[in-house]
Protein backbone atom coordinates (compact mmCIF):
# COMPACT_ATOMS: atom_id res chain seq x y z
CA UNK A 1 0.00 0.00 0.00
CA UNK A 2 1.22 2.91 -0.99
CA UNK A 3 0.82 6.52 1.10
CA UNK A 4 1.47 9.87 1.39
CA UNK A 5 0.38 12.85 3.17
CA UNK A 6 -2.27 14.46 1.92
CA UNK A 7 -3.39 17.57 4.26
CA UNK A 8 -4.58 18.17 7.97
CA UNK A 9 -8.63 19.00 8.47
CA UNK A 10 -9.37 21.31 10.96
CA UNK A 11 -12.63 21.91 12.18
CA UNK A 12 -14.34 25.36 12.14
CA UNK A 13 -17.63 27.49 12.86
CA UNK A 14 -16.92 29.68 9.24
CA UNK A 15 -14.97 28.53 6.46
CA UNK A 16 -15.05 32.23 5.16
CA UNK A 17 -13.50 33.63 8.58
CA UNK A 18 -10.81 31.14 8.37
CA UNK A 19 -10.07 32.40 4.47
CA UNK A 20 -10.30 35.77 5.85
CA UNK A 21 -7.85 35.52 8.34
CA UNK A 22 -5.37 33.22 6.04
CA UNK A 23 -5.72 36.07 3.18
CA UNK A 24 -4.26 38.15 5.47
CA UNK A 25 -1.16 35.39 6.49
CA UNK A 26 -0.76 34.39 2.76
CA UNK A 27 -1.73 33.85 -0.49
CA UNK A 28 -2.95 30.46 -0.79
CA UNK A 29 -4.23 28.51 -3.10
CA UNK A 30 -8.31 28.09 -2.14
CA UNK A 31 -10.39 25.51 -3.10
CA UNK A 32 -13.77 25.82 -1.88
CA UNK A 33 -16.67 23.15 -2.15
CA UNK A 34 -19.48 21.62 -0.34
CA UNK A 35 -19.73 17.88 0.29
CA UNK A 36 -23.43 16.97 0.80
CA UNK A 37 -22.81 13.33 2.45
CA UNK A 38 -20.46 14.98 4.84
CA UNK A 39 -23.00 17.61 5.36
CA UNK A 40 -19.96 20.08 5.10
CA UNK A 41 -18.45 23.36 3.48
CA UNK A 42 -14.87 22.90 2.73
CA UNK A 43 -12.19 25.25 1.84
CA UNK A 44 -8.59 23.85 0.69
CA UNK A 45 -5.73 26.08 1.40
CA UNK A 46 -2.86 24.84 -0.47
CA UNK A 47 0.94 26.39 -0.04
CA UNK A 48 3.55 24.51 -1.80
CA UNK A 49 2.91 20.51 -1.58
CA UNK A 50 1.11 20.95 1.98
CA UNK A 51 -2.79 22.02 2.03
CA UNK A 52 -4.99 22.70 5.45
CA UNK A 53 -8.45 21.86 4.73
CA UNK A 54 -11.12 23.84 6.78
CA UNK A 55 -14.18 21.66 7.48
CA UNK A 56 -17.67 24.09 8.54
CA UNK A 57 -20.75 22.05 9.13
CA UNK A 58 -24.23 22.65 6.95
CA UNK A 59 -26.63 21.07 9.44
CA UNK A 60 -26.42 20.56 13.35
CA UNK A 61 -27.02 17.26 13.38
CA UNK A 62 -24.16 16.49 11.46
CA UNK A 63 -20.99 14.45 13.01
CA UNK A 64 -18.61 17.56 12.23
CA UNK A 65 -20.83 19.51 14.38
CA UNK A 66 -20.76 17.39 16.89
CA UNK A 67 -17.47 17.52 17.21
CA UNK A 68 -17.30 21.32 17.37
CA UNK A 69 -19.80 21.73 19.97
CA UNK A 70 -18.10 18.83 22.45
CA UNK A 71 -14.27 19.75 21.49
CA UNK A 72 -14.33 22.95 19.77
CA UNK A 73 -12.50 24.16 16.85
CA UNK A 74 -9.54 22.72 16.04
CA UNK A 75 -7.98 19.86 14.55
CA UNK A 76 -10.16 17.20 13.35
CA UNK A 77 -8.22 14.80 10.95
CA UNK A 78 -4.97 13.89 9.13
CA UNK A 79 -5.28 12.56 6.14
CA UNK A 80 -3.45 10.36 3.72
CA UNK A 81 -3.52 9.84 0.06
CA UNK A 82 -3.94 6.05 -1.26
CA UNK A 83 -3.52 4.72 -4.70
CA UNK A 84 -6.44 2.21 -3.89
CA UNK A 85 -8.96 3.03 -1.45
CA UNK A 86 -11.05 0.14 -1.56
CA UNK A 87 -7.69 -1.77 -1.00
CA UNK A 88 -6.29 -0.05 1.68
CA UNK A 89 -9.35 0.08 3.37
CA UNK A 90 -9.55 -3.77 3.12
CA UNK A 91 -5.88 -4.30 4.71
CA UNK A 92 -5.99 -2.20 7.00
CA UNK A 93 -9.03 -3.85 8.57
CA UNK A 94 -7.31 -6.90 8.34
CA UNK A 95 -4.95 -5.00 10.87
CA UNK A 96 -7.55 -4.77 13.21
CA UNK A 97 -8.38 -1.05 12.51
CA UNK A 98 -11.74 0.60 12.38
CA UNK A 99 -13.11 2.10 9.99
CA UNK A 100 -16.22 5.17 9.79
CA UNK A 101 -17.87 3.51 6.89
CA UNK A 102 -18.27 0.00 5.64
CA UNK A 103 -17.24 1.07 1.84
CA UNK A 104 -15.30 4.33 0.91
CA UNK A 105 -17.58 7.37 0.38
CA UNK A 106 -17.65 10.16 -2.03
CA UNK A 107 -15.15 13.48 -1.43
CA UNK A 108 -14.56 16.51 -2.18
CA UNK A 109 -13.26 17.28 -5.38
CA UNK A 110 -14.46 14.05 -6.91
CA UNK A 111 -12.25 11.93 -4.63
CA UNK A 112 -12.99 8.58 -2.67
CA UNK A 113 -12.49 8.91 1.37
CA UNK A 114 -12.46 6.71 4.24
CA UNK A 115 -11.65 7.37 8.06
CA UNK A 116 -10.01 4.95 10.57
CA UNK A 117 -12.26 5.05 13.63
CA UNK A 118 -10.22 7.74 16.56
CA UNK A 119 -10.95 4.41 18.80
CA UNK A 120 -8.06 2.36 17.14
CA UNK A 121 -5.94 5.40 15.88
CA UNK A 122 -4.61 6.47 19.09
CA UNK A 123 -7.96 8.55 19.52
CA UNK A 124 -7.12 10.84 16.33
CA UNK A 125 -9.27 10.66 13.49
CA UNK A 126 -7.05 9.85 9.99
CA UNK A 127 -8.55 9.93 6.52
CA UNK A 128 -7.56 7.83 3.65
CA UNK A 129 -8.16 9.23 0.11
CA UNK A 130 -7.91 8.68 -2.95
CA UNK A 131 -7.67 11.70 -5.26
CA UNK A 132 -9.65 12.12 -8.84
CA UNK A 133 -7.15 10.94 -11.49
CA UNK A 134 -7.00 14.69 -13.17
Amino acid sequence: MTMKFDHVGVAVKSVDQMLAIFGKIGDFQVKKTEVPGQKARIAMLRAGDTSVEFLEPTSDDSTLAKFIRERGEGLHHVAFEVDDIERSTEELKARGFRFIYDKPADGKFGSRVNFIHPKSAGGLLVELTQNAKT
